[in-house]
Formats: structure tokens, sequence, C-alpha cells
């Protein structure tokens, strides 16, 4: 009888952008179909992540990605909107986890008892993993974005606020998909 305990990784991707949504993931590796090379997204090159991503879903016991929208980034603020990703990914798992491990400062409220680990992408497994699934989903999301928009250069930063990104805004003005909370956009907005 296998009285392994499963622990749900929990990470986010997005909360520096001036645009787009912020990305959580939630996974629960199977310790029986383990994956080499998981590692904090951040020090994976877009190509380790592109071919890790597809090896988490599928191996993983499961998994799930979550989303809180610009506009709930602007109404709650990029921290409680990032927790609200996270509880909406932890939630959605089609597995119940024992425990929740997640990157950072703060857990979500979510009825399973979680522990907040800093620089826990790079310390546990699960959250690695959850790490690039919440970059690549991310990631992917703005390539459809730079679609609809192609005038700020989203499949190039990703939303982040580089030089082009800045001044693409302050040509084209603000957009449906810019957080109006953050300083550099909410300054390019009429006042009143």
């Amino acid at each position: 009888m296998n009285t392994e305990i499963l622990i749900c990784g929990v990470d986010e991707a997005g909360r520096g952008p001036l645009a787009g949504p912020v990305c959580a993931a939630a996974v629960i590796l199977d310790s029986s179909r383990p994956i080499g090379g998981l590692a904090d997204s951040k020090k994976l090159s877009e190509r380790q992540r592109d071919l890790l991503a597809p090896l988490i879903r599928e191996r993983a016991l499961a998994w799930c990605v979550a989303y809180a929208s610009v506009e709930e980034i602007d109404e709650l603020n990029i921290l409680q909107a990032t927790l609200l990703a996270m509880r909406r990914a932890v939630e959605g798992l089609q597995v119940r986890p024992a425990r929740m491990m997640v990157d950072g400062l703060y857990c979500p409220q979510v009825d399973i008892p979680g522990e907040a680990i800093v620089k826990g992408d790079s310390k546990v497994a699960a959250i690695s993993a959850a790490s690039i699934l919440a970059k690549t989903s991310r990631d992917e999301l703005m390539l459809k974005l730079h679609e609809q928009y192609p005038q700020y250069g989203f499949d190039g930063h990703k939303g982040y606020p580089t030089a082009a990104h800045v001044a693409a805004l302050r040509l084209h003005g603000v957009s449906a998909v810019h957080r109006r909370s953050f300083k550099p956009v909410r300054d390019l907005l009429p006042c009143g």
C-alpha cells in the first residue's frame, strides 16, 4: 500500500508585468515517474522550460493552471490577485493533496495545510514544476495577446516593463489588457 503523503507545489508567474493576467500553477508530482532537470523557471532557458512543461503535464499525478485577470489585479492589488490565482490552481487539482508548499512569503487561503518557502522554486521539485507550468502557460497567453495587440511587442517582453514596452505604451496608449493600477500605466491615463 502506498502511504506517500501527497504534496502540491504552488508558484506564480507574471507579478511584475504591466499587462496581462497573473498566472499560478499547482502540481502534485508522481514519485514513481521522476522528471529530471526541474529547477526555478527563471534559471532555465525558454527552450528548457518548453521541453519540461509537457513532461510535467504528462507525468504529474495532478496539475492545474489558473489566472487572475487584469481587472482582478486592479481591483484587489497584485498580491491578493496572485493569492487568488494560486487558490484557483490548488482548488482545481483533480487529486486532493495533504499539504501544499508555496514559493514565496504567503499561502493562499485554502483548506489544506500550507507552508510558504522563500526561494522554494529552487528547493522543492513540485514548486519548480509549478513555476515552469505557470511561466510557460503565461508566456503562451501573452503570445496570443500579441496577435490581438501587436503594437506593444508582447511576444518579446511578455508584458514586463521594458524600455520598448513603455515606449509603445506612450505611443499607442493603454490597451484593455494593461494593468491600470501599475504606475507606468496609471501615469498615462487621463485624470478623472
